[in-house]
């Protein structure tokens, strides 16, 4: 098997499961989200775009129902023994199969959980789950649950981010050195993504994400590449993966002398960047994270320029994105706890003066706060 932790350690993660369950009077949880997969069992596949489900009772036994493509995947990469395949044919509901399956398992009349907010659920699948199971069992929604037992880190996990957070360094070294007036954007994504590769980390949870000109001023991946001027901004927002765990990196590099307005906004977003950092401390709340960023950035005048989150935790995720639960907005109570992995990127995105700045690095909590992860400095880059 192809597991990238001991047995012992999948072991434990579903002993916590099977207390949260019992906390929550459940008898089992659906769970759809691949993220829970992979922390549970080490089920590592991206067929999760079709119909599959991970049952794993209060009493700890476990069964995927799953498709035919997946069966061998399913037995290479997890500790799973009980692997179900819903056939592809014409009339076939999987949902009426996982119904069979979960009799199977004595859940009649039983209050089980589910993961609702899941990009393996559709809304289509749902509403053939809940069909199938009315009258059979209770259904409530608990999408948070093995979520929360992943936002705090063992030290086996923490071993990969460190590993990917060396990985991303990479990555920004490789696209330091090749950014330079009349660069193409596809060289400079191909040599970021290439070191990954090379250093044995995987496919990012999404695209990364370049944009110069006035694309620097996008947060999202777009198709379509072009060469930078002699005056030019570049916004990177990419990740360094290795076994999925993720640790994240921003910047916006100014080609050509940078104006004052540049250098005033990298100013403030280094500021509300050291204030962020410091604030994230056991005990605290990530809302009062988000807000520190939020003064900072309105008393120095960018107020309208500022977005309305300020970064989110990282885990081992999977397309369609890395960002993980929570996030980093005003009014979140979430306590910040050690061992949670985060990601705090202060960006400004000035519509009105077509420029952009960016500060972004991954942070590991300790009992005495953030560990930045990246060996890079947060100086404005300027290449030539």
């Amino acid at each position: 098997m192809a597991l990238h932790f001991d047995q012992s350690v999948f072991k434990q993660r579903c002993q916590h499961l099977q207390a949260a369950l019992k906390r929550q009077h459940l008898e089992g949880i659906l769970l759809f989200k691949q993220e829970s997969m992979f922390y549970l069992t080490g089920y590592d596949t991206f067929g999760f775009c079709f119909f599959q489900c991970l049952f794993i009772a209060a009493d700890g036994r476990q069964v995927l129902l799953t498709r035919a493509p997946d069966l061998r995947q399913a037995q290479h990469t997890s500790t799973l023994s009980d692997i179900r395949v819903w056939k592809d044919d014409k009339g076939v509901s999987p949902a009426s199969l996982l119904r069979e399956v979960l009799d199977d398992y004595g859940c009649q009349g039983q209050r089980l959980g589910i993961e609702l907010e899941s990009y393996g659920l559709t809304g289509r699948s749902w509403d053939s789950v809940r069909e199938a199971m009315a009258g059979f069992c209770e259904l409530s929604d608990h999408s948070e649950m093995v979520g929360r037992l992943r936002m705090i880190k063992d030290e086996a996990e923490l071993s990969y981010v460190g590993r990917a957070a060396e990985l991303a360094d990479d990555a920004l070294d490789a696209a330091i050195d090749v950014t330079r007036s009349g660069a193409d954007e596809g060289v400079i994504l191909s040599r970021m993504q290439e070191v990954v590769f090379a250093g044995g980390g995987d496919y990012p949870g999404n695209e990364f994400i370049i944009g110069s000109g006035p694309d620097a001023l996008l947060c999202r991946y777009h198709s379509g590449r072009r060469v930078l001027d002699s005056c030019d901004q570049l916004t990177l927002e990419f990740a360094g993966v290795y076994r999925h765990y993720h640790a994240c990196l921003m910047r916006t590099i100014v080609i050509g002398e940078p104006s004052p307005l540049q250098i005033a906004m990298h100013g403030a977003c280094a500021e509300a960047m050291a204030a962020c950092v410091d604030g994230v401390r056991p005990g605290q709340n990530l809302g009062t994270v988000f807000d520190t960023h939020a003064r900072i950035l309105d008393e120095a005048g960018f107020r309208d320029h500022r977005m309305n989150a300020c970064g989110y935790s990282l885990g081992a995720t999977f397309t369609p994105t890395w960002m993980d639960y929570p996030m980093f907005y005003h009014g979140n109570s979430e306590e910040i706890q050690p061992g949670m992995v985060l990601f705090l990127h202060i960006i400004l995105m000035n519509s009105k003066d077509a420029t952009a700045m960016t500060l972004g690095q991954t942070v590991r909590v300790v009992d005495s706060g953030a560990v930045p992860l990246s060996r890079h400095r947060l100086d404005l880059i300027v290449r030539a």
